[in-house]
């Protein structure tokens, strides 16, 4: 079934209030969530699960990686960085591109180019063709992180987006279990059947292209109303939808219609909530990233084998589940900054409590007190940004905001590679833990934007 078909059925539900219209965020205040709903974030969860898969396989397969290439631990964290500073230019240029080809085609076409990366990525002779691939990986993949989390956003009701949006991003854990399961199963066999199992994902594509809708926001901004009535008809079920009388935000502001620029996100409206969100995105990725990261080689410094690494990873993956389920519970209840302000110092207080860890016990405890907390800031994060900035400039705004996270996603193993040669788990630990922190003072200063409809 095409995207843009509607299955909508004849009951009688209000979906016009007068003559003058309504704008697509009016029209979200009360949709009811339907099974349209749940099909599209069952379809995009699982390409947060293909985005964590991509950004774990090489971490779980850089013991093997090293042995055959003949590199060290530095080298390592250049691989594991590769993809990250790969994804710095591709979010800005995806970014662009999402406004033109729209947020399914863009998530369809990012797919089939990862897919056809990974399996390259595979025949990989050498450190450097590896590192070139890694990259180009990152470029490739990146319409996906920039894309899912607002597209998804932009197809729910308002009062059903918090919740929805941060059980979407569990996509994490599972990804990161699901190549957990593939290191333990391929890993005999070599890290290039782990890489090149991953190209399979190219196939979920198709899913994407026909099971979810085009976002009615987008397609009210390209002008094209006729499409946008029948997404709304076929997510609510109500064909009334099909004979809505939908006004342009923007158009009824009086203002300038176009696609929007960087340029603008630091222009007087906009340039304090820019910078607050690059600032926290920076500190939250780098210290997040820079444990999970090199977490094998963290973890072998503390005297675990490979296998006692991957169940250590497996039981702090678990963990995040819960995180998130908890985070979703509470940010559609007290809203995203209250929530999200608790769990980064809950994440603070973990990481530290994991740098200066005494025993395997306190260890384990602390490890899996930071993926609950962490995890479930993520997912909040990954909603909030996706609502700080109307609909021109929502792509540009949330792929920058991913380009400065995978700036702090590249060098984060880098430095943390190059320390490990040198420092202590503790030194280590403890100054990635201090980004978590410095987090909790951006956080004040950001809007809060739970309950509030999109423009």
């Amino acid at each position: 079934m095409d995207a843009t078909i509607p299955e909508v059925s004849t009951r009688a539900t209000p979906s016009n209030r007068g003559d003058a219209g309504r704008t697509i965020g009016q029209i979200f205040e009360d949709m009811p969530l339907t099974a349209r709903h749940w099909q599209a974030g069952l379809t995009l969860f699982l390409v947060l699960v293909i985005e964590a898969w991509e950004m774990m396989v090489i971490v779980l397969g850089s013991a093997h990686i090293s042995k055959d290439l003949g590199i060290n631990d530095a080298q390592v964290g250049l691989i594991v960085g590769a993809i990250f500073l790969g994804m710095i230019p591709g979010a800005l240029i995806w970014g662009k591109l999402i406004d033109r080809w729209g947020r399914n085609q863009t998530t369809v076409r990012s797919l089939v180019l990862y897919g056809l990366v990974s399996l390259a990525s595979a025949f990989s002779p050498t450190f450097e063709v590896l590192w070139v691939l890694r990259f180009v990986s990152g470029l490739a993949l990146s319409g996906t992180i920039v894309c899912t989390f607002l597209y998804f956003e932009e197809l729910l009701p308002i009062h059903a987006r918090g919740k929805a949006t941060v059980y979407l991003a569990a996509g994490w854990p599972l990804g990161l279990l699901v190549s957990i399961g593939a290191a333990q199963l391929l890993g005999d066999l070599g890290w290039r059947w782990m890489i090149g199992a991953s190209s399979v994902a190219a196939l979920w594509a198709i899913v994407v292209r026909r099971a979810v809708p085009e976002s009615p926001y987008w397609l009210c901004e390209q002008g094209r109303n006729d499409e946008a009535r029948a997404v709304l008809a076929r997510l609510s079920g109500d064909a009334n939808m099909l004979k809505v009388k939908i006004v342009d935000p923007v158009v009824a502001a009086g203002s300038a219609i176009g696609r929007g620029s960087i340029f603008e996100l630091f222009n007087a409206q906009h340039v304090k909530i820019t910078l607050l969100q690059y600032i926290i995105g920076f500190c939250y990725s780098w210290g997040y990233w820079g444990l999970s990261g090199m977490m094998p080689v963290l973890l072998a410094k503390r005297g675990l084998t490979t296998p006692q690494g991957y169940g250590f990873m497996a039981l702090s993956a678990l963990c995040m589940f819960p995180g998130y389920i908890s985070a979703s519970y509470f940010t559609g209840k007290f809203g995203r900054k209250l929530v999200m302000l608790i769990y980064v110092f809950g994440s603070t207080v973990a990481g530290f409590g994991l740098a200066y860890s005494s025993s395997l016990t306190q260890m384990y405890v602390s490890n899996f007190a930071l993926s609950f907390f962490s995890l479930g800031a993520w997912g909040i994060w990954n909603t909030w940004l996706g609502e700080i900035y109307d609909t021109r400039l929502r792509g540009v705004g949330y792929s920058s905001g991913m380009a400065v996270q995978r700036i702090a996603n590249t060098f984060a193993p880098v430095v943390v590679g190059a320390m490990a040669a040198h420092s202590s788990f503790t030194d280590i630990v403890a100054s990635i833990t201090m980004f978590l922190g410095a987090t909790l003072v951006a956080l004040l200063f950001l809007p809060e934007t739970e309950g509030h409809a999109l423009e």
